[in-house]
C-alpha cells in the first residue's frame, strides 16, 4: 500500500557551476510529496501524524528558511568567514555536490529513508511547473555511482 504525504520548505541556493540566472543566489518554495510504502496490518495501517512527527521537524530545523550549499562553492568560505567575523550564524544545508534539485532529492530521500520509513519514491517541487520524480532505484544507482552526484565521470571511465 502507498500512503502519499506533502509537505514544503523555503530555501535558497545557487548552482555555481552555471553561467546563467541560476548561478545567482534565489531562493524556492520547494514542494516534496513523499509515496510510503506500508504494510496493511489491520484496519488501521499507519497513522498520518506518524510521517509528520519525524518529517515535519526535520524539514523545519534542516532545510525552511535555511540556504542549501555546496561545501566546494566559494560563497560558502566567503559565507563562513563571515559569520566568524561577526558572530552572525546562517542556517546552512551543506552538500558534498551541486545544489541541484537532483542532489536535493537524494539527500531528501536518503535522510526519510534513515528515520526508519520505506519509499517508492519522492516528487520534488522547484518551481509551480518543474518537479522532479527520484525513486528507488535512483537513490540505489547513486549510491552505487556517486560521481552522478558531481557530474564528474565514473572512475572507470576517467582519461
Amino acid at each position: 500500500m502507498i500512503i502519499q504525504k506533502q509537505y514544503k520548505f523555503y530555501a535558497a541556493h545557487r548552482n555555481e557551476e552555471l553561467t546563467d540566472k541560476c548561478r545567482n543566489l534565489h531562493g524556492h518554495r520547494y514542494g516534496l510529496i513523499c509515496h510510503f510504502e506500508v504494510e496493511r496490518t489491520g484496519a488501521l495501517t499507519t497513522l498520518f501524524g506518524d510521517f509528520d512527527a519525524q518529517i515535519e521537524p526535520h524539514l523545519k530545523e534542516h532545510y525552511d528558511h535555511g540556504m542549501l550549499i555546496n561545501k566546494s562553492d566559494p560563497l560558502y568560505e566567503t559565507l563562513k568567514e563571515h559569520e566568524r567575523r561577526t558572530g552572525e550564524r546562517f542556517r546552512f544545508k551543506e552538500f558534498d555536490a551541486p545544489t541541484t534539485v537532483e542532489n536535493l532529492a537524494f539527500t531528501l530521500f536518503s535522510e526519510i529513508i534513515e528515520m526508519g520509513f520505506r519509499l517508492s519514491h519522492i516528487e520534488v517541487r522547484e518551481t509551480d511547473s518543474s518537479v522532479i520524480t527520484y525513486t528507488r532505484e535512483d537513490w540505489i544507482a547513486d549510491n552505487r555511482d556517486r560521481s552522478r552526484l558531481s557530474g564528474e565521470k565514473p572512475s572507470a571511465v576517467r582519461e
